[in-house]
């Protein structure tokens, strides 16, 4: 009597095993009938697909310099292993807290200025009514995302000569004989970084809110105009809960990578006046991986950047989420 229901799960198990194996079976034959039928479209795909194997994800396995002593000559898989050598040589640095406190300062202060500016521009060129005008202030705005950052930091270099620059002019003009060397100025360095950052880069980010503007439905511009609502009312009620999904995705992008300012720039402007403020992690990383050779030592400090920058994404995104109804994932 027992051995009827044991025999009867036996039974089942192997049913269940031949639908999985069916389903399976099938499955596979759509997939190729799939593949056969849009190869076009595979085919196209597999390009962008190679692309990121072979430029993003084997990368990866070169990770593994930063646990190593790694000697160019015995390789990477060969060279000895050091375990947490590099980190703790890192944290337990004299330059660490002051990289840190380098580069959050001109990443926060970069989000807190640019990110206004580009809306505030959007916004202003949306309400714009001419529209010959619209676009040459676009334009002018959007040209200089285009200019190469050596370009941008010989310019202020010339405009901000203690020297013979036009700043030290105006000031000459004023009576004052000893003009502020901005570019050696440590304290300066900041706002030097950011304000010429905004002025190339509030044009190009200014686009992408412009696009959100122009997708709001000229209903609510109607119901607005009807209730009698001013310019800056409507702007208040319904420009900027429009752009709060766009202004959020792009906060929590911009929050993640916190700790990897752009290096060109900061390097271009660096110089030994101003080192104490200029010295971030990326222009460290430099020094240490390329000049002294000291490549684990330098993937340690990338590898610290890209696993901060991963955490990072992932509280803001889950507090956005929290907050609000907007999240990156």
């Amino acid at each position: 009597m027992k051995s009827i229901p044991q025999e009867d799960s036996v039974a089942g198990e192997v049913t269940d095993i031949r639908q999985h194996r069916s389903a399976t079976r099938m499955k596979r034959m759509n997939l190729k009938r799939d593949v056969v039928k849009h190869w076009q479209l595979y085919a196209l795909m597999a390009v962008p697909m190679a692309f990121l194997l072979v430029f993003n994800y084997w990368p990866m396995l070169g990770t593994q310099i930063a646990f190593r002593n790694y000697n160019p000559i015995l390789g990477i898989w060969r060279s000895p292993w050091a375990g947490l050598q590099q980190f703790r040589s890192l944290f337990s640095g004299p330059y660490f807290w002051p990289l840190i406190d380098n580069t959050l300062t001109l990443s926060i202060y970069y989000i807190i200025v640019s990110i206004p500016a580009q809306v505030i521009v959007a916004i202003a060129l949306n309400e714009v009514r001419h529209r010959g005008f619209q676009r040459f202030i676009q334009t002018v705005t959007y040209l200089p995302y285009f200019i190469s950052v050596v370009v941008v930091v010989g310019m202020m270099q010339i405009l901000l000569s203690p020297t013979a620059g036009p700043l030290a002019q105006i000031f000459h003009l004023f009576g004052n004989i000893n003009p502020p060397n901005l570019l050696g100025s440590a304290s300066a360095f900041s706002s030097v970084y950011v304000w010429s950052g905004v002025w190339q880069e509030t044009g190009y980010g200014a686009v992408i809110y412009l696009a959100a503007l122009v997708g709001i439905s000229p209903d609510l511009y109607e119901a607005a105009k009807i209730d009698g609502s001013t310019r800056l009312q409507k702007i208040w009620y319904i420009d900027l809960p429009s752009l709060r999904p766009t202004i959020t995705i792009l906060m929590i992008l911009s929050l993640g990578g916190l700790l990897t300012v752009g290096f060109e720039k900061v390097y271009l402007l660096q110089n030994y006046l101003n080192m104490s403020h200029s010295q971030i992690i990326a222009t460290y990383v430099y020094e240490t991986g390329i000049l002294d050779g000291n490549v684990s030592f330098a993937e340690a400090v990338g590898l610290f950047q890209s696993v901060i920058a991963l955490i990072m994404i992932v509280i803001v995104n889950f507090t956005a989420r929290r907050v609000s109804d907007t999240s990156l994932f």
